[in-house]
């Protein structure tokens, strides 16, 4: 299933896509796409409902977040080699992780805003995991029993704030509008192999991320065994896991976005994301 959230920000309403590619509206069965409804339970009670049933959603409205109320957003840094070696760090000999702020999250199409004082706003293609049953200590073998399924993240950086302004990296990475997720929160059965897939990212047409999830130093399942050591996963809880190089730092100068650059990004299966950059009003 390709699950969603429709309409207004701030006022979304829960939505599946069909397989003709057609928006039904799902809040007759389920008040949001979050907490219970993303349990094994619930996405089995989800997956029974029979789409023609639903009533269609009418014209093209805004797709929000494909998730609500997210507890949490656990990021992972450096988790492809080539993209640690272009970053002049090491490449780490356990997960890297840390937190991005649920504030800055917005819908796969919405406008990222440059913030105040920002010289060097970044890119990041990153594949989203979504927790489904809760994930405390669990092992790397029973891991993928807790994903809920799978969606696209763009992990938008300010490079000066997360490494010249002192403090964790968290400083550059949960500024509003750094999150855009989305657009679909695809379910774990539609993904048979979360380690095989191609995932790229353009700004203004010119492509700079062309990468596969196969080369991940640490896989999924690795991930979420390992980050539920340190925290309970709950439902609605998305672990972004890496991104493959390619980013604006990397680049030879670097390029950073600037306001009217166009990003476009997407993942096999999971769809796209195209976001115009804006300056802070």
């Amino acid at each position: 299933m390709k699950l969603g959230r429709y309409g207004n920000a701030g006022n979304e309403q829960p939505g599946l896509l069909d397989v003709q590619g057609v928006l039904c509206d799902l809040s007759r069965a389920v008040d949001e796409v979050a907490g219970d409804a993303l349990t094994s339970t619930g996405i089995a009670k989800l997956r029974a409902l029979d789409p023609a049933t639903l009533p269609r959603v009418p014209g093209k409205p805004r797709l929000g977040a494909p998730v609500g109320r997210v507890g949490k957003i656990i990021c992972v840094g450096l988790n492809y080699a080539d993209h640690a070696a272009e970053s002049g760090q090491p490449v780490p000999r356990q997960p890297v992780i840390f937190m991005k702020a649920t504030s800055a999250i917005v819908g796969a199409c919405d406008d990222v805003v440059i913030p105040p004082g920002s010289q060097k706003t970044d890119w990041e293609v990153e594949l989203g995991v979504v927790i489904g049953d809760a994930a405390r200590n669990v092992s790397r073998e029973a891991a993928l029993d807790h994903v809920a399924g799978y969606l696209i993240v763009n992990d938008v950086s300010e490079r000066a704030f997360q490494f010249d302004h002192g403090g964790q990296w968290v400083k550059g990475k949960g500024c509003d509008t750094f999150a855009p997720i989305g657009p679909w929160l695809v379910t774990r059965d539609e993904v048979p192999d979360p380690q095989d897939l191609a995932m790229w990212l353009e700004v203004n047409g010119r492509r700079y991320q062309d990468g596969n999830t196969r080369r991940m130093i640490f896989d999924v399942a690795t991930l979420v065994s390992h980050i539920s050591r340190y925290m309970t996963l709950l439902p609605g809880d998305v672990i972004s896991t890496g991104t493959p190089p390619g980013v604006g730092l990397g680049q030879k100068p670097p390029v950073y976005l600037k306001p009217g650059d166009v990003m476009e990004l997407g993942i096999d299966g999971l769809g796209a994301q195209c976001q115009r950059v804006v300056a802070a009003t």
